[in-house]
């Protein structure tokens, strides 16, 4: 792995930690708040659709399509890139303010047709206001693209911080004010929410005020234009896969409240408290995701597109990647799901947050999600590798294929396990994402990273397995907690054993790859 590689996934790890924490401050506040009611469901709903958008427009495939060709006109012809630049922009802004315009009218008569004062109503109403953040944090975004290619990794990852701090100050204002309503106060977040987008929107556009020279000259920029539409589709579809499963996971869960409580005439197997109970538990096996996986995946994607022709060089900087990623997410995968009982009621559990029944929900539905963190953050890297050599179609093709597996599962597993079901269908279609992407990576490129990764990172094994083995005597040990005080000192402690066992056993058996990144100091081009 190149030193530039493992800078950027240093400072895009230290900011998004940050920003994680504040963003699990903020749904320890939420969680608070609302609980595990239909006012929690419907904020969770709200929260959630801007939010796929952002990701299938604007973060992850719009990012993918359009760095790799905009790296190569920097290099090239920095004029070009600066028109290419405001051309995407100005599409994206266009083409999201369209869908959030006709969004909000199909919403508005949506929510002229449903009951004055239900819970249909007010998870509609909460969904118009916060849908105009969909178009600002997708430019956001973009910005945040341009903003990796040259070189600026800071800014991007520390938007999020932006978000959170919003939300927290709105949360902050209605406690302060008296005799407020929950419903007030979800529609008083929701806002803020919308709040931030604007402030993204203008932090990025200052952190680039040395870097393009934004213009209303676009024109010589056609094949580019061309070549970001054809691999924008193909990102969509090849990236989206995890957003679309989180989105169909929201539908299914809000079914209860949108649709009624039966489906095709049978008795549904959630309720309305089901889609509080699933946002809150994806929101604890995304922390390990966004912090590492993904910051893995968007420190190495700019280096692969410049590597995409040097084929060992390329295949190097892969095989580092994926060797890292599955160093750091295999035990969160096996951590998250040992501890995820103390670790869901300790966060969302006790006093005024859930219920005992709904941190058990909760727990749940968090084994299943974290079973595949270690796939989720494969799947992030192991597309944008296709991408970085122009290959959009094939993974699309293979996102569509998981897709519909997950929606099977979906609908066969809830009811046998109810939202418990939605996690394990998404983290088995993610599993399998994984495996054909290796193969056809292989078979399609001539890339065979399996071989090598496996080389370097099966260590990784009996590391997870000692952990595992020291926090599963821990919780035999200190078995049956009773009062949430003793839930949080189990999880400290079955943290801090973990942690400990993981890294004493990575040293003894010489496992380096964490060492590689966050020690490493000495100039190199690679492995």
């Amino acid at each position: 792995m190149s030193v530039a590689l493992a800078r950027a996934f240093r400072v895009i790890s230290s900011l998004t930690l940050l920003s994680r924490v504040l963003g699990l401050v903020r749904d320890v506040v939420t969680a608070r708040l609302f609980g595990d009611t239909a006012v929690g469901s419907a904020f969770a709903a709200a929260f959630a659709v801007p939010n796929t958008f952002r990701r299938l427009f604007g973060e992850g495939a719009l990012a993918a399509a359009f760095v790799p060709e905009y790296a190569s006109l920097v290099e090239q012809d920095p004029r070009a890139a600066d028109r290419f630049a405001t051309f995407t922009v100005g599409l994206l802004g266009l083409v999201t303010a369209g869908l959030a315009v006709l969004g909000e009218l199909g919403l508005w008569l949506a929510l002229s047709m449903a009951e004055a004062g239900g819970a249909k109503h007010f998870s509609i109403l909460l969904v118009m206001i916060a849908l105009p953040f969909m178009p600002l944090i997708c430019i956001a975004a973009t910005l945040a693209g341009v903003l990796q290619t040259h070189g600026r990794f800071g800014p991007p990852a520390a938007q999020p911080i932006v978000l959170n701090l919003c939300v927290l100050a709105a949360a902050g204002w209605h406690a302060m004010r008296e005799g407020a309503s929950v419903e007030s106060a979800a529609m008083l977040l929701c806002a803020s929410v919308v709040v931030s987008g604007v402030l993204q929107v203008v932090w990025s556009l200052w952190a680039l005020r040395s870097h393009v020279r934004w213009t209303r000259v676009i024109s010589g920029v056609g094949d580019s234009a061309r070549n970001l539409l054809r691999r924008w589709a193909g990102a969509i579809i090849g990236l989206g896969t995890l957003q679309v499963s989180a989105l169909l996971d929201v539908v299914l869960a809000m079914w209860p409240i949108w649709f009624g409580a039966t489906m095709f005439g049978v008795a549904y197997p959630l309720d309305e408290q089901s889609n509080a109970v699933l946002f809150y538990a994806q929101r604890l096996y995304q922390f390990p995701l966004g912090v590492f996986g993904i910051a893995v995946a968007t420190a190495a994607f700019p280096l692969l597109s410049r590597l995409a022709s040097q084929r060992e060089r390329f295949h190097g900087a892969l095989v580092g990647a994926l060797s890292l990623s599955i160093a750091i997410a295999l035990p969160a995968s096996v951590g998250l799901m040992l501890v995820s009982g103390d670790l869901a009621t300790t966060l969302f559990g006790g006093g005024s947050g859930f219920s005992e029944e709904g941190s058990q929900r909760a727990a749940a539905a968090l084994i299943g999600y974290a079973s595949c963190v270690w796939a989720y953050a494969c799947n992030q890297l192991l597309t944008r590798a296709f991408y970085a050599m122009g290959d959009t179609r094939t993974p699309a093709f293979i996102s569509l294929l998981a897709l519909g597996t997950n929606l099977v599962l979906n609908l066969s597993l809830i009811w046998l396990l109810r939202e418990a079901g939605l996690a394990w269908a998404t983290a088995i279609a993610a599993g399998v994402q994984t495996l054909i992407l290796l193969i056809v990576l292989s078979r399609k490129h001539g890339v065979r990273v399996t071989a090598e990764a496996w080389r370097r990172g099966w260590k990784a094994l009996p590391c997870v397995a000692i952990m595992a083995v020291a926090v599963v005597a821990v919780l035999r040990i200190w078995s049956d907690p009773d009062a949430w005080s003793q839930h949080a000192a189990r999880l400290l402690v079955c943290v801090a054993v973990g942690g400990i066992a993981y890294v004493a056993a990575a040293w003894t058996l010489r496992y380096r790859e964490l060492a590689r990144v966050l020690l490493r100091r000495e100039r190199t081009s690679g492995d």
